[in-house]
């Protein structure tokens, strides 16, 4: 082999080998730090752009498992609420059914018809006092709930309505006026229908949310896979690809040590 002056070529060659493997041995490195086998847009541009699209749809499923949890806080919290308007209405019930008995004195019906007033104002309390998050629960503009995971999106509405007395067809009553407590009775069971609608209608929702909430993360737990296969670095491979590229360096820094070497062979030549 002929000895050059202007150009070690085998000088060249290991520079260049030696720099390939330090860049893949930078390259493992970097996958066992992070456990990603995607760092930069030069490991894998297609694989990339797939997580990153996968990342995307994962903070939306998430997002949307949060959004229906407080969706379903929301009807649990109005349930709740109708359901001690139930209990003041089985009272209701009671005090008309006394009143409209015979033989009370005027001062017994007039305390009974209190007690049944307060009940229709405690009501009422409830309709306007209720709130979860900050926000009325009794309203009459519905509250949606947003699902999505990037490619279909859904809303899941829950209709609590204006909650109050007079909503429910009570009024306020003197039950020292003959035939006052039946018409009470009459209003009182015209609610308590009313009320087992409403809470039917919420606990309709709730299960519908409950249903979306599970579905979401669902696909959220298998796109999280889907994202894991696709970016996770095998860490077998990357430690024996470690000891690999750790040994071609060391061959490497002799090998260019050598080569550069050569040229001393030629002062010899000179002497």
């Amino acid at each position: 082999m002929g000895l050059s002056v202007l150009f070690n070529i085998a000088s060249l060659q290991s520079q260049n080998q030696l720099q390939s493997t330090n860049q893949s041995l930078q390259s493992t490195l970097t996958q066992l730090t992070t456990g990603s086998r995607i760092n930069t847009g030069a490991d894998d541009p297609a694989g990339l752009q797939i997580a990153n699209s996968l990342n995307a749809s994962i903070a939306a499923l998430n997002q949307s498992v949060n959004n229906a949890s407080n969706g379903i806080g929301i009807g649990q919290v109005a349930d709740g609420a109708l359901s001690q308007v139930s209990t003041l209405l089985n009272t209701a019930v009671t005090l008309a059914t006394e009143a409209a008995n015979g033989g009370l004195s005027t001062t017994q019906l007039s305390a009974l018809g209190t007690e049944y007033n307060n009940i229709l104002a405690e009501i009422d309390n409830i309709g306007s006092n209720t709130n979860f998050n900050g926000k009325a629960v009794f309203t009459s503009t519905a509250t949606n709930v947003f699902l999505t995971d990037l490619t279909t999106n859904y809303n899941i509405g829950i209709s609590t309505t204006v909650l109050s007395a007079s909503g429910l067809g009570l009024t306020t009553t003197d039950f020292t006026t003959s035939g006052n407590p039946q018409t009470a009775l009459s209003e009182i069971n015209n609610a308590i229908t009313a009320i087992g609608a409403l809470r039917g209608q919420i606990g309709a929702a709730i299960v519908q949310l409950q249903d979306g909430q599970n579905v979401a993360t669902v696909e959220a737990q298998n796109t999280t896979a889907a994202l894991s296969t696709i970016t996770s670095a095998n860490l077998p491979q990357v430690i024996s690809n470690l000891s690999k590229f750790t040994v071609l360096e060391q061959t490497g820094i002799y090998s260019l040590t050598q080569a550069n070497s050569v040229p001393q062979s030629l002062l010899k030549l000179l002497q």
